[in-house]
Parts: C-alpha cells; sequence; structure tokens
C-alpha cells in the first residue's frame, strides 16, 4: 500500500509538471514551481502545526505541573486519576494532537519526493531476481509470467506511461530455459512499440546482470537463458530524459553530489 503516494504522483504532480514544461520549457522550472506549489497548499497545515507547537511549548511546564499534582493526589484512585488527567487534556490539549498535522503532511511530501526521483529526473530500474533450478526440480518449478510494479516513465517530453517489467517464463527457471525479459505499458504494448509512435523518443532500455552473472548467458534485447543453479538478479535501466540536462548552477537534475572526472576511474567524490 502506497498511502496515495501513487496516485498523487501520477495524477497531480506529474500532469503540474507537464503544464509548467508546456508554458517554459524547463524541467529545472518545472521542479521549483511544483515544490512551491507543495509548500504553499501545505501552508495552512504547517502554520497551524508551528502555532501548536508555540502554545505546548508555553503550556507544558504548568501542564506538567498539574499532572504531577494530580498524580500525586489521586495515586490511590486510578479512577479518579483518569477522570482528573482527562479534564487538564481538555483544558491543555492533548500533547500527541501535534503530530496529526505532520501525519498529514507526509504522503504529499512523500509524493513529492519520489516524483523528483523517478523519471524524467532519473534513470529508471527495474530489479528482477531470479532462482535458477536444478533440473532435478523440474516437478517443483511452475513457470508463470511474471509482472513487476508499475513505475511511471517518460519516453518524450511531456509524454509518459506508467511501465512494468515482464517475463515471459516468469522467475522460477530451471537449468537450460530460457526467459525474455521486457518492458511494457499496462495495455500490453512493449516499450518498442510505444517508442514507434513517438520518433523523437531516444531512450534506450539496457540489461545487466548485477548478480550471478556466471548462472546465466543474456542477450542485449532482453532473452535470458539459465547455466547454472544459484541466486541471478537482473537490472533493466531506461535513462531519465532530464537525468544530464543542467539548471542554473545544477549540472545535472538526475546526479546527487559530483564526481571528480580526473578520477573517474577510482569513482572519487569531492
Amino acid at each position: 500500500m502506497d498511502f496515495g503516494i501513487g496516485f498523487l504522483s501520477g495524477n497531480i504532480m506529474l500532469p503540474f509538471l507537464d503544464w509548467v514544461y508546456s508554458l517554459v520549457p524547463s524541467y529545472g522550472l518545472g521542479i521549483v514551481a511544483l515544490t512551491l506549489l507543495v509548500r504553499l497548499l501545505l501552508f495552512p497545515v504547517s502554520a497551524n502545526q508551528l502555532r501548536g507547537m508555540r502554545r505546548m511549548k508555553i503550556a507544558n511546564p504548568i501542564m506538567q505541573q498539574r499532572q504531577r499534582e494530580i498524580q500525586a493526589k489521586y495515586k490511590d484512585d486510578p479512577a479518579k486519576l483518569r477522570e482528573e488527567v482527562s479534564k487538564l487534556y481538555k483544558e491543555f490539549g492533548n500533547p500527541l494532537s501535534g503530530c496529526l498535522p505532520a501525519l498529514l503532511q507526509m504522503p504529499i511530501l512523500f509524493a513529492l519526493f519520489a516524483t523528483l526521483r523517478g523519471s524524467p529526473f532519473a534513470d529508471i530500474n527495474y530489479n528482477l531476481t531470479f532462482q535458477v533450478h536444478p533440473a532435478a526440480e523440474a516437478a517443483q518449478v511452475q513457470h508463470q509470467p511474471f509482472v513487476s510494479p508499475t513505475q511511471n516513465l517518460y519516453l518524450a517530453d511531456r509524454v509518459h506511461y506508467p511501465v512494468r517489467a515482464v517475463v515471459d517464463n516468469g522467475t522460477d527457471l530451471l537449468v537450460g530455459d530460457g526467459a525474455h525479459l521486457d518492458l511494457q505499458t499496462n495495455a500490453g504494448k512493449t516499450l518498442a512499440e510505444v517508442a514507434q509512435d513517438h520518433p523523437e523518443s531516444t531512450l534506450n532500455l539496457r540489461w545487466e546482470v548485477t548478480e550471478g552473472a556466471e548462472l546465466v548467458s543474456l542477450t542485449a534485447d532482453g532473452n535470458l537463458q539459465a547455466i547454472a543453479p544459484g541466486k541471478v538478479v537482473v537490472k533493466g535501466t531506461v535513462p531519465g530524459l532530464a537525468a544530464d540536462k543542467g539548471f542554473l548552477f545544477v549540472q545535472a537534475l538526475g546526479k546527487v553530489g559530483a564526481t571528480n572526472p580526473t578520477a573517474a576511474s577510482t569513482g572519487t567524490l569531492l
């Protein structure tokens, strides 16, 4: 369950980004505008939370002193103690009530983070875990198509689809089995088919084995062949449209931190 994070990102924040981009073709300005919009919408909640924190900061010493007096006075009468504490909370307010505004903001802020960490601002990765079984375990292995969770993917400016990774033979394989890996929209169209409708798209899907490379063979077009038993992890990557685009002092929107080009071989960070 994503608590509405996917809905907020896909149905509100991304369309807003597309609208901003239609006015000013700059993903950097889109980030600024979206962030300002979220902060503006959350301002009443944030302001109310801040006022509540200030009130509690002033009232807390008095409330704690009253609470100690009540506990000392009614320590032998639990029922009366609960009643008096309840009256105290009604008078000063429940200290935990200040947490509610923060909880209300969390799904919106998480949706903002998810939007800015995804396409088109960053590469989209699909990680698939395979288990290759010995041929002797054929009776225990059932080949069923595997479908990953969907991720929003920009194919071109203002053109994006929910896309999922699909493995036709499933992720449980026997030695000697083959499987084809591909990306598809919810409508069942492959990434290549969708890209044909948008000739301006320059995105290329890359497959690579990140764990257990000696156990399988994998072609560039996503054909996997199981060679030996064990665990295999395959990553499919689609570059983000704006990942390498700059904005003001930011050289690449999709890169976190800065790397030293003279020390690329060692991956030294500045």
